[in-house]
């Protein structure tokens, strides 16, 4: 597990197949599913299920990289690891951070969510990330975020329904 500033709040990351380390660490209940993160939309393309008929590529022209998760049919690929109760969707997010999006380059696609123990209010420095979870590497990077957690949206007919309010505007 790694830990990295965001745009929004600093992240814990494994990469996807290794999910339930964060489940364990965090304590988080199996109904939240983990949102993946990349530096990049075609990275994402694997973890859809076609074919979409969703306009997601256009909400994700206008603010990605940014603080908008979507939410799409998720393909074979997202396993229980990071949704354990095979909701059938998966988030994803391009953060507008350059410390995040060089980690995401150099990484590929990661399986994410906020540094904190679940139901607690996301933890903000390098320091108090390693003392709740002395088994994370921290990126020792300076946090610029909104701390704010990102907007989440997904695809109903007839248009986006927000699921969680947060750092932006849709």
């Amino acid at each position: 597990m790694i830990s990295f500033p965001t745009d929004t709040v600093p992240a814990l990351a494994v990469q996807p197949e290794f999910g339930e380390q964060i489940y364990r660490a965090k304590n988080r209940p199996p109904d939240k599913p983990l949102i993946l993160m990349a530096a990049r939309l075609e990275a994402f393309v694997p973890w859809i299920a076609p074919p979409l008929g969703i306009p997601w590529e256009a909400l994700a022209q206008t603010y990605w990289p940014g603080a908008l998760t979507i939410v799409l049919p998720a393909s074979a690929r997202v396993t229980p690891a990071i949704n354990p109760q095979n909701t059938g969707t998966i988030g994803l997010r391009i953060p507008a951070d350059s410390t995040a999006l060089t980690v995401l380059q150099q990484t590929g696609v990661l399986a994410t969510t906020s540094a904190n123990p679940s139901g607690a209010l996301p933890l903000i420095t390098g320091e108090a990330i390693h003392a709740q979870f002395p088994e994370v590497a921290v990126l020792k990077a300076p946090y610029r975020g909104s701390g704010q957690p990102s907007t989440v949206v997904t695809w109903e007919p007839g248009g986006w329904r927000i699921l969680r309010r947060g750092a932006i505007v849709v």
